[in-house]
């Protein structure tokens, strides 16, 4: 009696198909908002602030500062902007030195993943938690203070390349500056006392011409006036325009300046960025 046996079947291989960038940088980026995430003390500040920081000023000043416009319009257009600035320059400046501490970044650059995915996880991440805050910020101010959304086309279309540009070059200068903090601990010493200056200066707690000449000029040279600008153009009527130091809300000289500082952003992240400590070598 003969037994006969049926040749095996061959096991097919895995697959290993590649992932091509998009997918890689989109992993990376749900990844980067999961740890935002869990960290709940970072997403209350984020997106909590602004919405904090209206209702406290809304509530107190309610006197117009130009006919037909109230301190509250005002200092909710400096907010959006702030908001911007918080969820880019501030946690990007604060939470890349304790990766790089933690030695996070060490090892991330010791694996096969290309080096631009990191970054462009973070960039998702900011996108993503910009869009979130914005929405939640203009809710409440619809919602409690009767803020007027644009209502042209266009006034979204620069509500939206202004907000834009103004993210772009502020996430830049946050990988930048992160460079300068020696130790996790010292990231917020570093980043926090700029980003308060800079709102105190470029016209978000007060009407950008009441502060001094000189302050104005200073705060010219930084992007969150020119953002802060750009939004009033946005939410303000056009008349108020004559109430700005050149007389307009001269959105080509926005565009010029945050794009020059997406520019200079990048090349300071190119020239400066560093993935270990210095003790590290």
């Amino acid at each position: 009696m003969t037994t006969t046996t049926k040749p095996a079947t061959p096991v097919a291989a895995p697959s290993t198909r590649r992932l091509g960038p998009a997918s890689l940088a989109l992993r990376q980026g749900r990844l980067e908002i999961r740890q935002f995430l869990r960290s709940r003390e970072s997403v209350v500040f984020t997106l909590g602030f602004p919405i904090i920081m209206v209702l406290i000023f809304a509530s107190i000043f309610s006197d117009e500062i130009a006919p037909g416009v109230s301190y509250t319009q005002y200092f909710i257009t400096g907010m959006i902007a702030t908001g911007l600035l918080t969820v880019s320059f501030q946690n990007l400046g604060i939470w890349i030195p304790i990766e790089r501490d933690r030695g996070v970044l060490k090892r991330y650059r010791g694996t096969p993943m290309p080096k631009w995915v990191w970054f462009a996880g973070k960039v998702i991440m900011v996108l993503v938690t910009g869009m979130v805050m914005t929405a939640l910020l203009l809710a409440v101010s619809v919602t409690l203070f009767d803020l007027n959304l644009p209502a042209t086309g266009t006034a979204w279309l620069t509500f939206g390349w202004v907000s834009a540009l103004g993210i772009t070059a502020c996430t830049l200068c946050g990988i930048a500056i992160s460079s300068l903090a020696r130790t996790a601990r010292s990231g917020s010493a570093v980043v926090t006392p700029v980003a308060l200056v800079l709102q105190f200066i470029s016209g978000v707690f007060f009407v950008f011409t009441n502060l001094p000449t000189w302050m104005q000029q200073v705060a010219a040279l930084f992007p969150l006036k020119w953002m802060c600008q750009g939004l009033r153009a946005v939410f303000l009527p056009e008349s108020f325009g004559a109430q700005e130091p050149g007389g307009s809300f001269e959105l080509a000289r926005v565009a010029l300046v945050l794009g020059a500082w997406c520019v200079i952003g990048l090349v300071l992240c190119l020239t400066t960025f560093r993935w270990t400590t210095r003790r590290d070598g």
